[in-house]
């Protein structure tokens, strides 16, 4: 079962997409609303030093009069002309009324438009908005050659309109460009950002619900920023998971084919080793040389059958560790590599006189095989082996605690692909055709002795150290096979 990610399927929940523009929107109408802030109170001010101006004018004719001989109704229409209830004009110790329309009632503030601007300009627009109905205000600001400074009485109630108009224009203006611009984001966020993102989301749904199909790997567009990035790593991701899992079911159908045939080769060699017994009663010296050999190697077959390929199914045995001489083992390999002293391949053995190595004999005469057939095909691989360059060196030595095994060969060494899987099964093979199984199942029977296998840098075709350290020393139970004694 797996995760529907179309749109069908949020059950009416806001999406990626939905979720962008609802953001812009509110981002944009944030924006405007810093912007109306010292806009209002900007506007405010300008519609009272327009007043002001026009103020001035009226203050002129009204002061030019002689003695006040200004009509009573055309000092009404200069006040209206103003906007202002009453003009007044102080100069020096005076203050002339120059014209009234009624006596004005308790003015309620007072703004003077001589004090710079600041924030109290924005406190006092929205105290305007709010309680300016009706509201007497007296307006102070220079006189500009006429006085000390001019004054008038005005009722904010125009002002409050005037004002409510303004905010009901940035308002609209403010939404408008807020659908635009979060259009225009919108628009060229899907393209970039959510579309790739929805087609990575599915990419992933579709290969999770068959990781088997090529076909549902994701193809990189090959851009260069972050979603390029993640597309790239998912293609490499998934190209890796779809190349193990075909590699896992290859090992799957070769683990059931090599069981029949393991039962069935099992059985051939049980045949053959019945065979074999009896060569023990021929005379022949030739014969009584070889059949314990023979017999011996049958035997090793036959148990290493019993956990052929077994890397894939089950784990070794554990090591039936015991002190065993290592110039016995090399022997044995030699032997089992068919390596004569005369013979196509070259072999030597320097191996430390009486040399014990705490350890599973047979495991590791199985290191030392793996190691030694894959330097033979290493020389078969580059044509007919010579013995005088093609040659096999097995040396033993013990360092305190710790026997330290080395095999070397003069072959061509081992690629840097095969490097990099070196102790990987099915992977580090050097050859056509190898399965990479004999350096894994090496690497394998060394860990469980607790020791280690690397390949040594810096020499002549390929040279394997492995190190077997001793089992700690039990002082306890030392005691007590003492005490028995």
């Amino acid at each position: 079962m797996t995760a529907d990610t179309s749109p069908s399927s949020t059950g009416g929940r806001l999406g990626l997409s939905g979720k962008l523009l609802g953001l812009t929107v509110a981002f944009v109408m944030l924006a405007e609303v810093l912007v109306y802030v010292p806009s209002i109170a900007n506007f405010r001010l300008n519609f009272l030093d327009d007043q002001m101006n026009r103020a001035r004018t009226a203050a002129l004719a009204l002061d030019a009069a002689p003695e006040g001989a200004v009509a009573e109704p055309l000092a009404r229409r200069l006040l209206k002309s103003v906007g202002a209830l009453a003009l007044a004009l102080k100069d020096g110790d005076a203050r002339r009324l120059l014209a009234v329309s009624d006596m004005p009632a308790e003015v309620a503030v007072t703004v003077d438009l001589r004090d710079p601007v600041g924030p109290s300009s924005v406190i006092d627009a929205f105290d305007t908005l709010l309680n300016g109905h009706k509201r007497l205000a007296r307006v102070v600001d220079e006189a500009h050659g006429q006085g000390e400074f001019l004054e008038i009485v005005v009722d904010e109630t125009e002002l409050r309109r005037a004002m409510l108009s303004f905010s009901g224009t940035v308002l609209m203006l403010s939404a408008l460009i807020s659908m635009i611009a979060a259009a225009l984001v919108y628009v060229a966020l899907d393209r970039i950002i959510v579309r790739p993102v929805r087609r990575l989301t599915a990419t992933m749904v579709g290969f999770a619900a068959a990781p088997e199909d090529a076909s549902r790997i994701v193809v990189a567009s090959g851009r260069a920023d972050e979603i390029g990035v993640a597309e790239a790593e998912l293609a490499r991701m998934q190209t890796e998971i779809h190349d193990q899992l075909q590699q896992k079911s290859r090992l799957a159908a070769l683990g059931l084919a090599v069981s029949k045939i393991n039962h069935d080769l099992r059985n051939l060699l049980a045949s053959a080793q019945l065979m074999s017994d009896r060569l023990g009663t021929v005379a022949d010296p030739t014969v009584q040389k070889l059949a314990p050999k023979l017999i011996g190697t049958l035997d090793r077959a036959i148990a290493f059958c019993q956990s052929t390929l077994s890397y894939g199914r089950a784990q070794e045995r554990p090591p039936a560790r015991r002190m065993a001489p290592l110039a016995e083992v090399v022997e044995e390999v030699r032997t089992a590599l068919g390596v004569a002293p005369h013979g196509r391949v070259g072999f030597s053995a320097a191996v430390e006189r009486g040399l014990l190595i705490d350890a599973d004999p047979d495991q590791i005469f199985r290191v030392l095989l793996n190691l030694g057939r894959n330097a033979v095909q290493a020389f078969e691989s580059r044509g007919e082996p010579d013995p005088d360059r093609d040659q096999i060196r097995i040396s033993g030595r013990r360092e305190g605690g710790v026997v330290v095994i080395e095999v070397s060969d003069t072959g061509p060494g081992m690629p840097r692909k095969a490097r990099e899987h070196m102790f990987e099964p099915f992977q580090g093979s050097t050859r056509s055709g190898g399965s990479g199984l004999g350096l894994a199942i090496a690497a394998e029977l060394v860990r469980a002795h607790g020791g280690s296998i690397a390949l040594v840098d810096g020499t002549i075709g390929a040279t394997f150290r492995i190190t077997v350290p001793d089992r700690p020393i039990d002082l306890q139970a030392r005691a007590r096979q003492r005490a028995s004694a």
